[in-house]
């Protein structure tokens, strides 16, 4: 891969290029948390007119729930990972708090992946999600594989246009198609769990 590597672009991305950031790894990871594919709109409004973060955090919580599941030891690792996301947001939107959200959302979202991947995802020397995220991407699985470009696609996005409306709206977009992809590889894996 040429160019910075995912963990170089969320070091230099800016509050608001952070926020959009996690916000697009949460959104993706929807379809596991049971929302609508409307469900977060509260955050991506926020974001993009300036609306209070912690308001729009506080609704979208209420909306998700998911208490339960982080308490239940026994509850599925994707669908935890998912609800961790959420809970771990921070509710001030200050550079510091924003960059260690979305860097957790990023390997949070790249676990996701490789959870519900049917194909392996291949060894590389070290953390193998940090390897990833530095850009050695040598047998990597193709689900694991899309999510990279996805999140590395944002952060770009963002770098070169500002985090203005048009910026995001095409972050929207970008995770919008991921989110259609892991709803259908969710549906696959409940038919599956069901015969």
């Amino acid at each position: 891969m040429g160019g910075p590597s995912l963990v170089e672009l969320i070091a230099g991305a800016d509050e608001r290029g952070l926020a959009a950031s996690g916000l697009a790894c949460l959104d993706r990871c929807v379809p596991l948390l049971g929302g609508g594919d409307e469900v977060l709109r509260p955050l991506w409004g926020s974001l993009a007119e300036g609306r209070a973060w912690d308001a729009a955090l506080a609704e979208v919580r209420v909306k998700l729930g998911g208490a339960d599941i982080l308490e239940d030891s026994s509850a599925d690792e994707a669908l935890t990972l998912a609800y961790r996301m959420l809970g771990a947001a921070p509710s001030t939107r200050s550079a510091t708090e924003l960059r260690e959200w979305a860097d957790a959302c990023s390997v949070a979202a790249l676990q996701i992946h490789r959870l519900l991947d049917t194909a392996p995802d291949g060894p590389t020397r070290g953390s193998p999600l940090g390897a990833r995220r530095q850009g050695r991407t040598e047998g990597m699985s193709p689900l694991v594989a899309a999510e990279l470009r996805r999140q590395t696609r944002i952060l770009e996005l963002l770098a070169n246009q500002g985090a203005g409306a048009g910026a995001l709206r095409q972050a929207l977009e970008v995770s919008i198609e991921g989110r259609r992809v892991l709803r259908a590889v969710v549906s696959r894996r409940e038919r599956g769990s069901r015969v």
